[in-house]
C-alpha cells in the first residue's frame, strides 16, 4: 500500500536532502582542492562524505535564493556575502572560543587572495558564489523534480535512512565525539 504525504512534508524532506547534498558537494570540492594544494589526497571532515558547514550553507542558500533563481547575479552576490559571513563567523568563533580550533586555515593555502585571518579569502567566496548559481539553477530544481515523481512511500524509504545516517554522523562527529574523547 502506497502512503501519500503532504506537499509540505515532501518539500521539507527535499530541503533536508538538499542540505545533505550541499555537504557532499562541499566535501568533493575540498577533496579536489586539497589534492591540488597539498599534492596528495587529504581526508576532509570527520565521518561520512560530507562537511556540515557546506550542508548548512546549502540550506541557507536554498531558503534565501531559490525564488531568485532567474537572477544569477543576485544569487551570486547573496551566496558570496552569505559564504563570507558563515566562514568568517564560524572560523572566528571556533578559534577564539574553542581553544584555537581551526577546521580550515587560508593562511596555509594556495590562491588565498584577500585572506582575512585565515578564516575567509576572496578565492573561496568567489568559488562558493559560482557553486551557488549551479546549486540554485540545477541541483534544487532537479531534486524537487525527482522527489515529486516518487510516491510518498518511496520517498520516505529513500530519504529517512539517508538523513538518519547523515544526522547521526554529524551528531557523533561534532558533539558526542568531543564529549567522549
Amino acid at each position: 500500500m502506497s502512503r501519500e504525504i503532504s506537499q509540505r512534508t515532501r518539500t521539507i524532506i527535499t530541503i533536508l536532502l538538499l542540505t545533505m547534498i550541499g555537504g557532499m558537494i562541499g566535501w568533493v570540492y575540498e577533496e579536489l582542492f586539497y589534492r591540488i594544494n597539498d599534492g596528495e589526497w587529504v581526508r576532509r571532515g570527520q565521518g561520512g562524505p560530507w562537511l556540515p558547514i557546506y550542508a548548512f550553507g546549502a540550506l541557507g542558500l536554498t531558503l534565501v535564493t531559490y525564488r531568485k533563481k532567474y537572477k544569477p547575479l543576485i544569487v551570486f552576490l547573496i551566496t558570496c556575502a552569505g559564504s563570507f559571513v558563515i566562514e568568517f563567523a564560524t572560523g572566528y568563533v571556533l578559534f577564539h572560543f574553542f581553544n584555537g580550533m581551526r577546521l580550515w586555515d587560508y593562511n596555509t593555502e594556495i590562491w588565498n587572495w584577500g585572506n582575512i585571518g585565515g578564516y575567509v579569502c576572496f578565492r573561496s567566496v568567489v568559488i562558493f558564489g559560482f557553486m551557488g548559481i549551479l546549486f540554485v539553477k540545477w541541483a534544487i530544481p532537479g531534486l524537487f523534480k525527482l522527489t515529486n515523481k516518487l510516491t510518498g512511500t518511496k520517498l520516505l524509504c529513500i530519504a529517512v535512512p539517508i538523513l538518519a545516517v547523515f544526522i547521526g554522523d554529524v551528531l557523533y562527529s561534532y558533539i558526542l565525539h568531543s564529549i567522549f574523547t
